[in-house]
This record gives structure tokens, C-alpha cells and sequence, in this order.
């Protein structure tokens, strides 16, 4: 760990300042720094261990990013009063910080390394996401890890057809894009987006724009690191198993070649696999005793077979066009499309695409169902929620249930993503949404998969969605200036590819979009036939779909509530409510309704049962309803004194009768005329100063009278 005196750089992004201070905090680390831009900061630190982990054929790597609610002001809402669980957004954030920086660690490199991002202050101009993903570069530098870095990160909106770096989150709010792109100063290493249905031109203009301002980054790290006299650490990987690739081109090419000759069943091709493995150990067996090959691993094995696995599928594809399931490059799997196959849900889209399967489940729930968020972010509801499962059968394999994972929580964003911009406004459809994927079975592209299907389960269930979307994953075999673009990939493609490119939208446009990159990235001019070759399979596959279901059904499932809405003055919300809640609660019971008051007096009242929903509502209107000079009512008598009788004439609401009142005639006792329960027409003589309501019996005319009589 190299010892570093507080030093401080300050650059910009379109006119934000941002500085970079390191040496005054978290100085055990290996390397940490504070980022700042407005009123926002975030502490990054990286970690390396002293030892490599030996054993594993994988890179350790761990990314969290952490908001902490006392840089809102806020007290957490939990029992505990304190951070529990990481929010979905945090999990995001730090799988944004995790995919640019991890491919440019060099092959082979075990050590653990972590990195630790906490948001400490927070304004509400100034999102932080990108931040972390900048300090995490810095961070990594600081502590001269062998690193391919650095890179930049830059959010991009665009606002009145102006493109915006690092828009505050009203501007994010406003804007028809939404895009984080991380790079190094030659290439793009990862892009996340959501759109309004935006076209592919201006996907490609808005990264090369946040490619510019992340040269500038680079740049600006590169001169901080430069002044501290940082000296990178030097990294040599393990010396190869001799002669064991060279055993395994010799007896196992054949098997390998077949596993890829137009395989499309996942299980033929495991066989063929198999039949390999065994192959190579039977000729290791053959070995001299004293060989060092007789004691590989079996894991060392895997690690050599796909290596050579990659090459023989990789040089197929460059040299003669053909996939490993017999596909062009171009060429979508077969698929089929079904709608409303459970019977007491709301929707459902049943999405299969080669042997990737997806179930989508749609239930509409009313405003009370939306999710609470507890987070440093504008934003405290969400309406709309997706939600993806990935359990073990979908792969043929026993895994336990442990809940969502961080690869569960990207995929559904995405998912829910790009469905956000198509979904009605509160207004016109006033319902909470949530959609469940359970992936059934999986050979790449779930989260696409699972995309097409909630789209299909909304348009089953009723929901108005403005146009049907679909999503398709793309892949990239480069080597050189050779490459391939690659159309719905299936899990070899992506496993032993170098890219995984999602993109879903519409006809219209683009609504979502995901990058990764496994090589040192791309160039925009790839990125460009990339998006071209998605949008021609993205057409196909919704013409799929719309064969199926071509628009949303003009009719929500039976089993679906339905939602009536009235607005009530707010100062009457109480009335609704009721001392303790005893009269909202009345009302829920008696008619089985559900009830949700927003600040504003809007009422949405939710039931299955249409009659309840509309007694519900008559109810409410009744308690707000205001009692009016010369208006008349049917009412119930409540109480009866020697002067007169008290009648509710609206929920709550009494007026009193004076005797002399009750009839055209002299009345000697009250109860000579009414009785407590009886129902009674009446009408409104006078309201006084003191708010009292003086009724009438009286002086209520016949056709007065003749409104309140059941009709034959």
C-alpha cells in the first residue's frame, strides 16, 4: 500500500464540477478517494488481499455500493432503525460499478480485490451512481492494481433534443433518454439505458457523446495518477499445464466439433461433451505413472477443454458463417407465443423461444399495492414492479431457493425497464402493476425472454399498453479484424463470446438497452451493426407475438379488481376516515371493498365484485356530501326528546325536527309520530350560526316525497 499526502484534482463534466480528494480518509485501504459534484459525495475504497486464491478458475471480485439514508437527513424506516438489506437500487448500482471494471483485470489474476462505495451525502440535483462507478476506477488506480484501466463513466439525457452529461434527476425525468455508458479512452466497455422509444441513431449519438466526455476522465486520472508517482503493480499469470491443451486438440477435437454441428438440443450436446471428457482421461490414464498430468484437477480439465471449446466455435462462426446449433448469424430461434393460460390470474404470456422459456404473470393491484422505497433517491413509490426467478430445473440443476440474487434483480430491471415507457399514465389507468418471469427453461436471453413475455402478459390482462415490445440478445465473436455479429445467442454463444447486447423496444423504437463486453471493448462502428442486425430481429420477434395477441384485450380478467375513482375535498378525508379509522374500516367490511385516499381527495375504490365497488363509492359520497338549505332527504331517526327527533340525514350528518314540525296538526308527544329507527322524509328550513341543522317533516311536498318511493 503506497502512502499518499491529501492531494485533491477538479475537472468538469458539461459544466458540473466534480473533485477528486484522496490521502484524508480511509487511508489503510489500498486505495480510496472522495468524490465530489454539488452537495453529493461518495467514498470509494478498493481492497486487495496479500495472497492469491488458489483453486478457483474465476476472478474474486467483490462490488458494493452502499447508500447510507443519513446523507438525506433521513432515519431509516426499519424496526431496527438502521440499514438492513440492500435496496434493489444499490444492487444495481454496484452491478453498474462491476461489469466495466472486471474485464480489464488481467487473465489469470486470482487475488481478491473489493470494492467498496458509500454514498455520504446526497443532494437531489446530483445522481451518485456515476460517481461510484468514476471513484471505483480512481480507487483501483490509487492502489496500483494490474489493471487495463482506467476508465470513465458519464450518464447521458437528452432534453429538448439537446444532449445532457450528468443531468440532475429532474432533467433525468424530463428526458426521452436515460443512459450510462463506461469506457476507456478507445472504447466502450459497457452501456445501460431506458428510453422513450428512441431510434438507433440517436442511441449511437448519445454514446459517442458520453465516449467524449469519458476520454476527458481518462485523461484527468491518468495526470492525478502521474502526480502521486503511482507505480502499478506488475502481474505475472501461472505458468500453463504443459502438453495438456495439446492432449486435448488431439483426442477430443473430433467430439467438440460434432457438440457444434447443428446441435439444438442442450442434452445432445452435453452427451458429446461428456463423451470428450472422457476421452481425455482415459489418454491421460495412458500416461506414465510419473507424468504430471495424471494428478490435474478435474477443474484444471474444464478450464483447458473450454479454452480449446471456445476456439473451435469461435473460428467456425469467423470461417464459415455457422452457429454451433446450425443457425446463420442473423438467424432467430423458432418461436411459439400462448396468452391466458391460467385460469384465476389476471395475464399471462407464456414465451418460448428455441429452449429458453419464460412464464410472465401480470396481477393488477390498487394505489395501497405500490412499493414503498427507502432510499436516498427522489422517488418513494413504484406502481410498477417486475419481478424475475431463475430457479435451478430451469438448467437441470439442484440449486436451494435462497431468493434473489444480484444477477435476479438486474434482469428484472431490465425487464421493467424497457415496459415502463409503453404502460398508461396513473390517470388513465389507476392501478398498481406487478409482473412475476419464472424462467422455465434457459439457454440464454432470459431477460429478453422475459421482456416479450410480460409484454404479452399485460395485453392478456387489460392493461392499455401503447405498443407491444420485444427484446432480442446479441453477440460478437472478434478476433483481429475478424468479427461476427451474432443474433439471439444461446448460453454457448454468450459463455464463450465477447459480448451480451441486449436490446428491447418497439416498432417505434428502442426502450431498453444492456452491454457488456468481455475483451477491452468496442467501437461505435460495431456498436452500429449491432443495433441494425438487433432492430431487424426485434421485428420478427414481435411479429410473433402480435400474431398471438395483437393488441390488449378490451377486457380485464374477472378476477381483476376494478377501480372507481371520485375526488372529495381533502379537508372531508377525515370524515372518511373516521375516528380511529372506524369508519373507513365500516365501510371496507360491509361492502368488501378496498380503499386508498391520496393527500390530494382522490378516492380509488378497488373490488372484484362490482356491486360492492359501487357501494362503496355511494357511500363515500354520501359522507361528503354537504347538507344544503331546502334539500331533502331520506333519513333514519336516532334519537327522539320531548321537543322534537334527531334524524341522520347523511352518514354522520343529523338535523333536528322540533315537534312542531313532525306534522300539519298539533302534536302532543313526539313518539306519537316517529320512532327511533323509523326512515323518514325530510327537508332542510335553516343551517344557523352555530352550524345546527333545523329540519322539517311538514313541509315536504308530495312530488318531494315521490322521488324516495321505490320504483315498480
Amino acid at each position: 500500500m503506497q502512502t499518499i499526502q491529501s492531494q485533491q484534482t477538479v475537472f468538469e463534466v458539461d459544466g458540473k464540477q466534480i473533485t477528486v480528494r484522496t490521502g484524508r480518509m480511509a487511508k489503510q485501504a489500498s486505495g480510496a478517494c472522495e468524490v465530489y459534484c454539488g452537495d453529493s459525495m461518495v467514498l470509494v475504497n478498493a481492497t486487495e488481499s496479500k495472497t492469491i486464491r488458489e483453486g478457483i478458475d474465476y476472478f474474486p471480485l467483490l462490488v458494493d455500493y452502499e447508500e447510507k439514508l443519513y446523507a438525506v437527513g433521513r432515519v431509516p424506516g426499519s424496526f431496527g432503525r438502521r440499514e438492513g438489506k440492500a435496496p434493489d437500487k444499490a444492487i444495481l448500482t454496484s452491478r453498474l460499478i462491476d461489469r466495466p471494471i472486471r474485464p480489464l483485470f488481467p487473465e489469470g489474476y486470482r487475488n481478491d480485490v473489493q470494492i467498496t462505495a458509500t454514498t455520504m451525502s446526497a443532494d437531489h440535483d446530483h445522481p451518485t451512481d456515476t460517481l461510484a462507478m468514476l471513484g471505483a476506477s480512481i480507487a483501483i488506480g490509487l492502489a496500483g492494481l494490474p489493471f487495463n484501466g482506467p476508465i470513465g463513466a458519464v450518464r447521458v439525457g437528452r432534453v429538448n433534443g439537446k444532449f445532457i452529461g450528468n443531468p440532475s434527476y429532474a432533467q433525468i425525468e424530463e428526458s426521452d433518454i436515460d443512459l450510462v455508458v463506461a469506457g476507456t479512452e478507445n472504447s466502450i466497455m459497457m452501456v445501460e439505458a431506458g428510453c422513450k422509444l428512441v431510434t438507433e441513431k440517436d442511441i449511437l449519438a448519445a454514446i459517442d457523446y458520453a465516449h467524449n466526455l469519458i476520454k476527458k476522465q481518462v485523461e484527468v486520472q491518468r495526470n492525478f495518477f502521474r502526480s502521486l508517482g503511482i507505480q502499478q503493480k506488475s502481474f505475472e499469470p501461472a505458468a500453463k499445464k504443459a502438453g495438456l491443451k495439446e492432449l486435448i486438440v488431439e483426442h477430443c477435437t473430433d467430439k467438440l466439433k460434432q457438440s457444434m454441428a447443428g446441435v439444438t438440443d442442450k442434452a445432445v450436446r452435453n452427451g458429446f461433451l461428456d463423451e470428450a471428457k472422457a476421452l481425455l482421461k482415459e489418454a491421460i490414464q495412458q500416461l506414465p505413472e510419473e507424468h504430471e498430468l495424471r494428478t490435474v484437477s478435474d477443474r484444471t480439465i474444464a478450464e483447458y477443454m473450454e479454452e480449446v471449446e471456445a476456439e473451435i466455435m469461435r473460428a467456425q462462426v469467423l470461417d464459415t458463417g455457422a452457429r454451433a446449433d446450425g443457425r446463420r448469424c442473423d438467424e432467430i430461434r423458432p418461436i411459439t407465443v400462448e396468452c391466458g393460460i391460467l385460469a384465476r390470474t389476471h395475464g399471462t404470456g407464456l414465451f418460448t423461444r428455441g429452449t429458453t422459456q419464460v412464464l410472465s404473470v401480470a396481477t393488477l393491484g390498487i394505489g395501497s399495492d405500490a412499493q414503498r422505497l427507502d432510499s436516498i433517491d427522489p422517488q418513494t413509490e413504484k406502481r410498477y414492479m417486475h419481478h424475475y426467478n431463475f430457479p435451478g430445473f430451469s438448467v437441470g440443476e439442484v440449486k436451494p431457493n435462497r431468493g434473489p440474487g444480484r444477477r435476479e434483480i438486474g434482469h428484472g430491471a431490465l425487464a421493467e425497464r424497457a415496459l415502463i415507457p409503453v404502460l398508461p399514465s396513473l390517470a388513465d389507468f389507476p392501478y398498481t402493476i406487478r409482473v412475476v418471469s419464472e424462467v422455465l427453461e434457459s439457454n440464454g436471453s432470459t431477460s429478453m425472454a422475459s421482456t416479450c413475455g410480460s409484454s404479452l402478459a399485460l395485453a392478456d390482462a387489460g392493461v392499455p399498453i401503447s405498443h407491444t415490445v420485444g427484446g432480442i440478445a446479441m453477440g460478437l465473436i472478434l478476433e483481429g479484424d475478424k468479427f461476427a455479429i451474432l443474433s439471439d445467442i444461446q448460453g454457448l454463444e454468450d459463455f464463450l463470446g465477447d459480448m451480451d447486447f441486449k436490446v428491447a423496444g418497439s416498432r417505434d423504437g428502442i426502450t431498453a438497452l444492456q452491454m457488456d463486453i468481455k475483451i477491452e471493448g468496442i467501437s461505435l462502428a460495431i456498436m452500429h451493426l449491432a443495433l441494425e442486425q438487433a432492430k431487424r430481429g426485434r421485428l420478427h420477434i414481435i411479429d410473433k407475438m402480435e400474431a398471438v395477441m395483437p393488441r390488449p384485450r378490451a377486457e380485464m380478467s374477472k378476477w381483476a379488481p376494478r377501480i372507481l375513482t371520485l375526488h372529495i375535498n381533502p379537508e372531508d378525508i377525515g370524515t372518511v376516515i373516521g375516528p380511529g379509522g372506524k369508519m373507513i374500516r365500516r365501510i371496507i367490511e360491509e361492502t368488501g371493498a378496498t380503499i386508498d385516499i391520496e393527500d390530494d381527495g382522490t378516492v380509488l375504490v378497488g373490488s372484484v365484485d362490482q356491486a360492492g365497488g359501487q357501494a362503496a363509492r355511494d357511500w363515500i359520497q354520501r359522507l361528503v356530501q354537504r347538507i344544503e338549505v331546502n334539500g331533502v332527504y331520506e333519513g333514519r331517526v336516532t334519537r327522539i326528546i320531548p321537543m322534537g327527533c334527531f334524524v341522520e340525514v347523511l352518514p354522520g350528518k343529523e338535523g333536528m325536527v322540533h315537534i312542531s314540525q313532525l306534522e300539519n296538526h298539533r302534536v302532543e308527544k313526539v313518539e306519537d309520530v316517529v320512532a327511533v329507527g323509523k326512515r323518514v322524509i325530510v327537508k332542510v328550513r335553516e343551517i344557523d350560526d352555530r352550524n345546527r341543522v333545523n329540519l322539517t317533516m311538514k313541509g315536504v311536498s308530495d312530488e318531494e316525497k315521490a322521488q324516495f318511493e321505490p320504483k315498480g
